[in-house]
Order: structure tokens, then C-alpha cells, then sequence
């Protein structure tokens, strides 16, 4: 069965850093891209960033120089750290595998149940 299981999201002051995981199983995490996509309250999805399976990384331009993917794929894990938060990256946020800038349930090959982060003061 496959699964991805995110973890790490919370409640962050604004300026804040938070790092996102995304525990991956049954699949070979190893070969696929991987992508974190993220839906703010009221909102649609949004492709955030992806890391290619030799490690090439790609970014949003709302997140591009304050967030950072990167993968263990011995660990089968994908992370996402988040710095400098702003009360606009208010949302769920979502691991998939898949082509990069995978966006949807359906456009995606897999994905997670996701993880809430919510920038406030």
C-alpha cells in the first residue's frame, strides 16, 4: 500500500521557521519526483516546490529563497523547510509524487493527507 504521511506543521509567529516531513512507503520513493503543493483557506491549490529524484530543486515564486526542499531517500523521506513565514503561507500542505509541478489528487501519481500550517501572531 502506499502511503504519504506528513508531519511537522503547526503554529508559527509570523518571521517564524517550521520544517515539514513527508514519510514515504510503498512506492520507489527513490525514482520518483517529489512535490509539495499547498491550499490556503478560501483557496486553491498551489504548486509550491519540487526536488527531482538526483536532487534538483525547483520553486514557486512566492516561496522561491525562503523555502527549501530537500529528500533521504534511504530514509524514504521528504522535507520542507520553511523560513521567514508570512501569514499568506496559511495553509495545508500536501507531499506528492509525480511529475514535477504535480498540482491535484488527480494530476499527481501520490498523495498525502497533509499537514496544516498557520502563520499568526
Amino acid at each position: 500500500e502506499v502511503q504519504l504521511v506528513e508531519s511537522g506543521g503547526g503554529l508559527v509567529q509570523p518571521g517564524g521557521s517550521l520544517r515539514l516531513s513527508c514519510a514515504a512507503s510503498g512506492f520507489a520513493f527513490s525514482t520518483y519526483v517529489m512535490n509539495w503543493i499547498r491550499q490556503a483557506p478560501g483557496k486553491g491549490l498551489e504548486w509550491v516546490s519540487g526536488i527531482t529524484a538526483g536532487g534538483t530543486t525547483y520553486y514557486g515564486d512566492s516561496v522561491k529563497g525562503r523555502f527549501d526542499i530537500s529528500r533521504d531517500n534511504a530514509k524514504y523521506t521528504l522535507y520542507l523547510r520553511l523560513n521567514s513565514l508570512e501569514p499568506e503561507d496559511t495553509a495545508m500542505y500536501y507531499c506528492a509524487a509525480g511529475r514535477l509541478g504535480c498540482w491535484s489528487r488527480s494530476d499527481c501519481d501520490f498523495w498525502g493527507q497533509g499537514t496544516q500550517v498557520t502563520v499568526s501572531s
